[in-house]
């Protein structure tokens, strides 16, 4: 079972334990809400701006993996407790 099949069964099971009606209507308006806004939608030119140019980053190996952004992260941390 992938990771969102848990996550929709395990709220499939919550939901079903719920009673209060009120909650379930705002469940269903939020759902519905976002069931409608889940189509493609436009982006700003700012936003195509970034995109271009993190492609250009990668394309240049202007990359940092995940373990070292933390320890940077990390390390800046530190530096400004002092």
């Amino acid at each position: 079972m992938t990771k969102v099949d848990h996550i929709r069964n395990k709220l499939i099971s919550q939901i079903l334990t719920i009673k209060n009606e009120e909650f379930l209507l705002a469940l269903d308006t939020l759902i519905s809400s976002s069931a409608e806004k889940s189509g493609p939608f436009e982006l700003t030119k700012e936003q195509e701006l970034m995109l271009a140019m993190s492609e250009e980053d990668i394309a240049n190996g202007r990359t940092i993996s995940q373990d070292d952004l933390k320890s940077k992260s990390l390390q800046w941390l530190e530096s400004k407790k002092s």
